[in-house]
């Protein structure tokens, strides 16, 4: 599936090249490296243009902030949801809880080795840094809780992780049973993605509210204060960056005004003292 990816995504680089200079490979990935590669080594330069690749996580939140055990279990919930993927492009592996779960679970299981795989070396550095930019999908968050499940309920992605996830049923409802209206989340996925791989270049490439069944006319309130309220708490990080910009410039240059001002006003009150 690899190579044949690759091939048709060389074929859109050939065709398409000279007029898309922003390409994400996938929105639920597979075979994203081989495609950023080629494009890297053949296509760059000359065309120059950014390769990337989507990923959607909600974000969690802890139900307890006091608790260690229920931060725990939601940075799991971030690990298991963008960390499996994002991890493995921005770090070269997956990441330590995933691997460390994972393992536990299966050798509970009867299991000669991990059903989580394992890299190569040579894989590991094939793949680390193959992203221009991420894609981020995302719409909703979730409160995080522990809760261990036995192993000999099977293997399962939820008993892997070993965690609930809860709403506020506060949170506006959207539409869709798993869609609530909660903007500070995404601003604090936003941050964590920043933090967590090194302050990429982040392109939001899904958000939105669906459409309510008993509404047979345009009346979409809802998604207006939906879209309004995460528009701006994702408005919020370009001003703060551009606030510590603003900062980094402007205390160095007040911070020499001064002096200057100073400087000359000592040098006048040294000649009107003579």
């Amino acid at each position: 599936m690899a190579n044949y990816f690759s091939d048709y995504a060389s074929l859109c680089f050939e065709a398409f090249g000279d007029r898309v200079k922003h390409w994400v490979t996938f929105s639920d990935p597979r075979a994203h490296a081989q495609a950023w590669h080629s494009y890297n080594n053949i296509w760059r330069s000359k065309q120059q243009g950014l390769v990337g690749i989507s990923l959607n996580c909600d974000w969690g939140e802890p139900v307890d902030i006091s608790n260690p055990k229920d931060i725990e279990a939601t940075e799991r919930y971030l690990q298991f949801c963008l960390g499996w993927f994002a991890n493995p492009i921005y770090a070269g592996d997956y990441p330590q809880v995933m691997k460390d779960h994972i393992g536990r679970k299966s050798a509970e299981q009867g299991l000669d080795m991990s059903r989580l795989p394992v890299f190569s070396l040579q894989e590991k550095i094939y793949i680390k840094g193959t992203s221009d930019f991420l894609g981020l999908g995302h719409f909703t968050t979730r409160y995080i809780t522990e809760r261990n499940y036995p192993s000999r309920q099977g293997p399962s992605y939820q008993n892997d992780r070993d965690l609930v996830e809860l709403v506020d049923p506060n949170w506006p409802d959207m539409g869709s049973k798993w869609l609530h209206s909660v903007p500070w989340g995404f601003r604090r996925l936003l941050n964590f993605a920043q933090t967590q791989y090194g302050n990429p270049p982040i392109y939001v490439t899904e958000n939105g509210a669906s459409q309510k069944l008993h509404c047979t006319q345009l009346c979409d309130e809802w998604r207006i204060q939906y879209l309004k309220g995460y528009t701006n708490e994702m408005l919020k990080e370009p001003f703060l960056s551009y606030m510590q910009i603003m900062t980094e410039i402007m205390v160095p240059t007040v911070c020499t005004l001064c002096i200057l001002i100073a400087a000359v006003l000592l040098m006048l009150l040294l000649r009107s003292l003579s």
